[in-house]
């Protein structure tokens, strides 16, 4: 499916005009480490199709979104089996870039990772580590 020929960034990415640590891709589906985590592995999912939100989704491409969730979700426990798993649908909900996208998002303690302050911007050498840690294998 084409991404959007428009200004979004993950469309750029899909597209590989951006950058991006992927640690997931197929036919339909893209995922990356997000730039600015909320903690250690946070990874975007997203159709490469472009649509605001999951109910733009035609409702083909919905076993392929899940499959690509489930598969990071397996990559993600090999750093913990505690994760959230998000999506914000509108700007009064937080949505950012309006290209569906779920956060996979893993948890190391109690304490929630969703706060006010500004979240760091991913390091090269931690992404490196990352993309080692989450390669894919013939189970994801």
């Amino acid at each position: 499916m084409p991404p959007s020929s428009g200004a979004c960034i993950f469309c750029d990415i899909v597209a590989r005009r951006s950058p991006a640590h992927i640690v997931y891709e197929d036919a339909r589906c893209l995922a990356f480490l997000d730039l600015f985590p909320f903690t250690r592995g946070h990874v975007l999912v997203v159709p490469k199709l472009h649509v605001d939100r999951l109910v733009d989704l035609p409702p083909e491409a919905y076993p392929a979104l899940l499959a690509a969730l489930a598969s990071v979700c397996r990559q993600l426990e090999r750093l913990t089996p505690h994760y959230n798993i998000a999506s914000n649908q509108g700007e009064l909900a937080g949505q950012i870039v309006f290209h569906l996208h779920f956060h996979v998002i893993p948890r190391y303690t109690g304490a929630s990772p969703f706060h006010d302050k500004p979240r760091g911007r991913l390091a090269d050498a931690e992404a490196h580590e990352l993309l080692a840690a989450l390669r894919p294998t013939e189970r994801t």
